[in-house]
């Protein structure tokens, strides 16, 4: 069965209905070299099927989630990002100076997610975000203008 099948077979037994359209996105969000935006999934299927929408690409992506094959994260560039969802969670250093982007694993964040819950008996998502901040070269770069200064 390919990915595409189990795909489908999930999306029907969670009553959605696996449309070419859906097919398309689907297929470029799994295939897709790590983050994509939604603008970016619909160019991609409009080379195929050129009269999708962008708001069907949202809709499906809103499902994705919902069941939890799609991740999103808004990654600091005023798009919010997806990402199918890998087996384990992860996460992302963002540097709000150079841009830089470094993953981690859910074991840094797994001692957080225990204590929201037992403190407001609230049910974190934690399955994909990104914390934001100075990367190492960004620091030391702002700590030597501050010497200088």
């Amino acid at each position: 069965m390919t990915c595409e099948d189990e795909t489908a077979e999930l999306l029907r037994r969670a009553g959605h209905k696996m449309t070419p359209q859906r097919l398309l996105i689907v297929r470029a969000l799994r295939h897709a070299e790590g983050h994509v935006s939604a603008a970016q999934i619909a160019e991609q299927v409009r080379a195929e099927f050129p009269f999708v929408d962008v708001s069907t690409v949202y809709r499906t992506l809103d499902v994705l989630k919902r069941l939890r094959l799609a991740t999103s994260t808004d990654m600091g560039a005023g798009d919010v990002v997806f990402e199918w969802a890998p087996e384990d969670p992860h996460h992302h250093l963002v540097c709000s100076s150079c841009g830089h982007v470094e993953a981690i694993g859910h074991a840094y964040l797994e001692g957080l997610e225990a204590k929201v819950r037992c403190d407001f008996g609230f049910a974190p998502d934690m399955h994909h975000f990104a914390i934001f901040g100075l990367c190492r070269e960004c620091q030391l770069a702002e700590s030597t203008d501050a010497d200088s200064a």
